[in-house]
């Protein structure tokens, strides 16, 4: 499967869309299901590559450049020009393997805090590409972590709703300059 969206991987100097940060409402609204996947679609998913590039990331969500629709970016493998990034429109997860697994993560809207999350480990996504077609993936590993952790995106859930160890959370937040407040734990 590869992307029609030719995008080089590197930094810009400036991006092309602007981060939000834990904290900004935007990040906590549900996303809406994308209707048309048309040019206008496909220039989005160029600038938002750009944008995770730019800013050494391997996902990023819509919501988290302020645009509140269903859209995905991931490249488990930024390094690598031979790996096509993945585009994920409308994404729904079919399949959660019963297995879970712990991993530290991170999140280019809260720079500089990692964190341990418990997630399942494989999991089955059907989505639509840059061109609409309809594709169902199965994931393990980094991937289906890094779906996972930009789907929460979409509905209005960050990475560190799911962190359970409170204390090093409110510290390493502290340490950041981020409010535990900007925090909703998931019960």
């Amino acid at each position: 499967m590869t992307s029609v969206v030719a995008v080089e991987k590197k930094k810009l100097a400036k991006p092309p869309l602007e981060i939000h940060y834990l904290g900004d409402r935007v990040l906590r609204q549900p996303a809406k299901r994308i209707a048309k996947v048309d040019e206008q679609i496909r220039k989005l998913v160029k600038q938002m590559l750009q944008t995770m590039y730019s800013s050494d990331g391997i996902g990023l969500a819509a919501p988290q450049v302020g645009i509140n629709k269903q859209l995905i970016v991931i490249d488990c493998e930024p390094d690598n020009p031979a790996n096509p990034p993945l585009v994920l429109i409308n994404p729904k997860i079919i399949r959660y393997s019963s297995q879970l697994c712990n991993a530290e993560e991170g999140c280019l809207s809260v720079p500089g805090v990692y964190m341990e999350v418990t997630r399942p480990e494989g999991i089955e996504v059907s989505f639509k590409d840059e061109n609409g077609r309809p594709h169902k993936l199965p994931a393990s590993g980094l991937l289906a972590r890094a779906i996972q952790h930009e789907m929460d995106h979409l509905n209005g859930v960050m990475f560190v709703d799911r962190v359970e160890n409170k204390i090093a959370l409110t510290e390493e937040l502290k340490k950041k300059g981020f409010s535990l407040n900007a925090v909703q734990a998931i019960k």
